[in-house]
């Protein structure tokens, strides 16, 4: 029987080639917004979890800490599961490194007669425990030791990273949703026009005793190629794209070879689009009465 329904899905194909390149290039124009939304978010989505590689937190210690209490902070800093590493700045430390940020601007440094910063220990995290939540308590931990007057951990750029990748994986989600509702109509319209294109056909088959199962098959085939075909249509778009626009233009704008590209989700696109066909195939059969 699938042999058989095989062929009349590839026949109605080639009959109704219009109707099907249509609903392709729609499918394939679909499955680009997702493929471009995914290429955002997961570039998006590195860069940020990149971003807690480097971050620290600076604590501020109180003037003239003596060595045995600033032993005993870095003790208690270092005995805490998430910290990967702990390095003491001397105020002289800590002012060469200043002037050497601002080489250009030493006018700053004009009038200083003595140095104004403090003693303060640098204080990396491990990647898995920098979030808002965890360094914040951190933070108000590390208050509560005696010789350390104050913590500087950049809070509202830690919340700003967080912030931009739960906004990124959301407006994704909803926006993936959308397109693939839309997909999953243009196939369940296409199969049900071409249901009712071959009604007679249908009944004839029906006179025949045909059951249910051999009718529905060969559109569900269909379904099933059209959406394979559209998804398949958009990786060779996005591969084209990626390979010849963005690797040549890399070499002028060096920030795009920084650019990620998910090859096994990219590949992946023929089979949504094979799953979203079905699906659509599905619908407009189960609610056609015959």
């Amino acid at each position: 029987m699938a042999p058989y329904a095989f062929r009349l899905a590839l026949q109605s194909l080639i009959r109704e080639k219009w109707i099907n390149l249509l609903s392709i290039l729609t499918i394939a124009s679909g499955l680009l917004v997702i493929s471009v939304t995914l290429f955002a978010a997961y570039n998006i989505d590195a860069a940020t979890r990149r971003l807690p590689e480097k971050f620290s937190m600076i604590l501020y210690l109180e003037d003239n800490t003596p060595q045995d209490r600033l032993e005993s902070i870095m003790t208690a800093l270092r005995k805490k599961r998430a910290v990967s590493s702990v390095r003491f700045i001397s105020k002289d430390e800590a002012i060469k490194e200043l002037r050497g940020l601002l080489k250009n601007s030493n006018y700053v440094f004009e009038g200083l007669d003595e140095n104004p910063l403090p003693d303060s220990i640098e204080v990396k995290l491990k990647k898995e425990a920098v979030t808002a939540e965890a360094v914040k308590k951190i933070s108000e931990e590390a208050q509560t030791i005696k010789g350390i007057k104050e913590v500087d951990y950049g809070e509202k750029f830690l919340a700003a990273i967080h912030s931009v990748r739960s906004g990124v994986t959301t407006i994704g989600i909803v926006l993936i949703a959308i397109i693939s509702a839309g997909i999953i109509f243009v196939c369940y319209s296409t199969v049900k026009i071409l249901f009712y294109r071959r009604s007679d056909e249908i009944e004839t088959f029906k006179l025949l005793g045909a059951t249910k199962t051999f009718i529905r098959l060969p559109f569900l085939i269909e379904g099933g190629i059209i959406g394979a075909s559209g998804g398949l249509a958009t990786l060779l778009g996005v591969m084209m794209f990626y390979y010849i626009v963005i690797a040549r233009l890399s070499a002028a704008i060096p920030l795009l070879s920084t650019l990620l590209f998910p090859r096994t989700v990219f590949l992946s696109l023929p089979l949504i689009g094979l799953f979203l066909g079905i699906t659509g195939a599905a619908i407009a059969i189960g609610r056609l009465r015959y």
